[in-house]
């Protein structure tokens, strides 16, 4: 049985002898619209979308780096995150309304908070940051659509938890803290429009 964690609040990357930099482009990749979790037994808390994925897929096989340049109308916004184990991998879920941004995701030496630089505490063996431009994380009037953190707790196979980086100047961050650099992949998918990030144990 996967183990799934639920989501953060709504609103709101091998094996080390394969550590390629090297930077490769992706297409949209169509897929399942987000499900529904169950209530928790134990709380009774309401059913909240799970970061699930299709049956049989293979876990990612490639380091390297991405990134997809992409121009939009209007700013899509990040709604929030989500993130979940399955046979292989861990799979990191961001819920956008609006267009699908550019974005790029790349590995990183340590996270920092965009805009100022400063370092965010937080432990592992490696760490792959996503950049997603133009996107806001926050409505017309300042306030927040991706509320909580910045880091939470995932314990997954290799993910330990998702940081969000920043919201600064139509750029947003998001962080993945790993147990061990591996193999990702990033997909597009839309109805609801999404990024996926999938990370190999």
């Amino acid at each position: 049985m996967n183990r799934t964690l639920i989501p953060f609040a709504l609103v709101p990357l091998l094996a080390l002898a394969a550590c390629g930099t090297e930077t490769s482009t992706v297409s949209p990749s169509s897929g399942p619209p987000a499900t529904t979790a169950p209530a928790d037994p134990a709380t009774g808390a309401a059913a909240t979308p799970s970061a699930a994925a299709p049956a049989g897929l293979r876990p990612p096989t490639s380091t390297k780096e991405i990134a997809v340049d992409r121009t939009t109308g209007a700013p899509p916004t990040v709604t929030g995150a989500r993130f979940a184990e399955h046979p292989g991998f861990d799979r990191v879920v961001i819920d956008l309304e609006g267009d699908l941004p550019g974005y790029s995701a790349r590995w990183v030496s340590k996270l920092v908070q965009d805009g100022s630089g400063d370092p965010i505490d937080v432990k592992g063996g490696a760490y792959l940051h996503l950049t997603m431009t133009p996107a806001n994380a926050h409505t017309e009037t300042g306030t927040p659509t991706w509320t909580g953190g910045p880091i939470f707790q995932a314990r997954l196979g290799n993910v330990r938890s998702v940081v969000r980086t920043g919201d600064f100047e139509a750029v947003v961050g998001v962080g993945v803290v790993l147990e061990r650099k591996a193999a990702f992949r990033v997909l597009e998918q839309k109805s609801p429009n999404r990024l996926v990030v999938d990370i190999a144990h």
